[in-house]
């Protein structure tokens, strides 16, 4: 009988295909062309939200997302941590810490994969085009919108699974303690991140509504970029960009 990937399976796969397109975008040039999608989503999301940023309940989290998930960053660090202690995770922590960190790592795969074929389709249109419309083609040469929509389950599972490993207390004060071995052991950029997102969704206390936000206006943005007509489309991304706060 055919075993499970463990979780430690999970996340070097995923990590290992971010870090061969990584690679092949190197190799190809599109670094720039990644990077140029990469802030065009961040912008977008900054803007759809701008209200939750402000909000005394969500901001945590949603900064969170925006930055820990989507942010136009090197991950590369991160990455690393995670693979070099993926073996680990199924050890030193519970089990349900080990499948946050396989959702991460699928989610940041997912993120990456699809941001790479945008990147491909983005740089086969002019750079005249307005960026919205030259967005809105490269989305939809992309497809894969059963990736879009498991990006966005995944996403869902990882912010229920942060709310409830939050009410477990002896498990945020474990993750306290880790701190000084974790910087001493190379691993600050992933304590960092286990940190920030139970730290986030602690503040917030029953996420259930801002979860279901998230989901209705990712869910809305998605039938937007494949369904509407090309112009509509284009349009409406611009006057959301056009509202974007400027990044703190």
């Amino acid at each position: 009988m055919t075993q499970n990937p463990s979780a430690a399976d999970r996340i070097r796969t995923h990590l290992e295909r971010v870090s061969d397109l990584r690679q092949q975008a190197r190799v190809a040039g599109q670094d720039l062309a990644v990077r140029e999608v990469k802030e065009l989503q961040a912008r977008r999301f900054r803007s759809t939200y701008a209200d939750f940023l402000e909000h005394p309940v969500y901001a945590s989290a949603t900064r969170f997302f925006l930055e820990e998930l989507y942010g136009v960053h090197d991950f590369g660090q991160r990455d690393a941590q995670f693979a070099r202690i993926a073996g680990a995770l199924e050890r030193l922590f519970p089990e349900a810490v080990a499948q946050l960190a396989v959702d991460l790592a699928e989610t940041h795969a997912l993120t990456e994969v699809l941001d790479h074929h945008m990147a491909t389709h983005w740089l086969a249109q002019s750079a005249e085009l307005p960026p919205t419309l030259r967005y809105t083609r490269a989305w939809r040469l992309t497809g894969q919108r059963d990736a879009r929509a498991r990006q966005l389950t995944v996403v869902q599972h990882m912010g229920r699974e942060l709310q409830r490993l939050t009410r477990m207390k002896p498990l945020r004060l474990a993750l306290r303690m880790m701190r000084n071995p974790a910087r001493a052991a190379g691993l600050d950029a992933l304590q960092h991140f286990l940190e920030s997102g139970f730290d986030a969704f602690a503040s917030m206390g029953n996420a259930q509504s801002f979860l279901e936000s998230i989901n209705a206006r990712e869910s809305k943005w998605i039938a937007t970029l494949f369904d509407e007509d090309e112009a509509t489309c284009s349009a409406a991304l611009s006057a959301e960009l056009a509202r974007a706060p400027e990044p703190r």
